[in-house]
């Protein structure tokens, strides 16, 4: 395939972000993005992760600015929610056009 302007269009796997494609953090800003606001036990439990582990993925995704951690309290239980960035948004957004485009591509090569 060729561009109008006969340039060769990158394959569009190229365009997928590592940071976002990994399997955890697209859960959960796929979850996150859905709920709006999502407490960390429940996302804990929908993606079947440890504590630790959901935290160092949050960490990530805190550090380049996908999403906002929030701690408070629910009553006297503290509590961590989760929110995502306009930047997440987008992020988000790239990624899943990225994907369709590949679905898309195998679609169109097996007939479907």
């Amino acid at each position: 395939m060729t561009d109008p302007d006969g340039t060769t269009p990158a394959h569009p796997v190229t365009g997928l972000d590592d940071l976002v494609h990994q399997r955890v953090r697209l859960g959960i800003l796929t979850i996150v993005h859905e709920a709006r606001r999502a407490e960390f036990g429940f996302l804990r439990t929908q993606l079947q992760l440890t504590a630790g582990n959901l935290s160092q993925h949050l960490g990530v995704l805190e550090s380049a600015g996908l999403v906002e951690v929030e701690k408070g309290y629910a009553g006297r239980r503290g509590r961590t929610w989760v929110t995502l960035t306009a930047a997440g948004d987008v992020a988000l957004t790239e990624e899943i056009v990225r994907l369709k485009q590949l679905i898309a591509r195998v679609e169109t090569t097996n007939g479907g």
